[in-house]
């Protein structure tokens, strides 16, 4: 099983970014983002024995958790730079408590042996992926022509631990436990 744990981005949230592609799109030839796929994940795991998902299930029920979380989508950036650019993203505004929770969820599973993250933790929405050289000139334009870079604000209630299952239309992702924020 391929795992991740994230926070879902309401439907309002995700119209918005999915204009948002639909005027960046025409500008490159890039692998775009699905809307419907948009999350902000706290901890890739990867594949993940079925027999032992129980077990990180239980662990992931045992974290800390804070109180809902009020989380802005504001700006448009590049990973790992805007010279060098692999990820087109929309970043992320949020309390610190997010990363608190991102760096509890790290530990739980570095218990189980998952290996810890070595990058520091930067919620974001991919928006698309860059796989190679690519002409991003008119992309660029379309970006700092932009009126507003201020998606919206959403507050999230839970999180969840998915299963991402990888199919030739794109990945599908499938919610397999679910986790409230409750300033526990």
């Amino acid at each position: 099983m391929r795992l991740f744990i994230g926070l879902d981005v309401p439907y309002e949230m995700r119209r918005n970014l999915e204009l948002l592609l639909q005027l960046l799109k025409p500008a490159a030839k890039i692998s775009w983002s699905t809307p419907g796929n948009m999350h902000i994940t706290t901890k890739f795991i990867g594949e993940w024995p079925e027999e032992r998902l129980d077990e990180l299930k239980l662990a992931l029920e045992a974290i800390p958790r804070p109180a809902p979380l009020t989380i802005g989508i504001r700006g448009i950036g590049w990973f790992p730079n805007p010279h060098h650019p692999r990820v087109l993203y929309a970043g992320i505004a949020a309390p610190d408590t997010l990363a608190e929770l991102a760096r509890d969820t790290e530990s739980a599973c570095e218990l189980l042996g998952i290996p810890r993250e070595e990058r520091e933790f930067r919620p974001h929405l991919t928006l698309a992926r860059i796989k190679g050289p690519a002409d991003l000139v008119r992309l660029r334009q379309t970006i700092a022509g932009l009126p507003s870079a201020d998606f919206g604000a959403f507050t999230s209630r839970e999180f969840h631990l998915y299963e991402s299952r990888l199919n030739p239309g794109g990945s599908v992702y499938t919610k397999l436990a679910t986790y409230s924020l409750t300033a526990s």
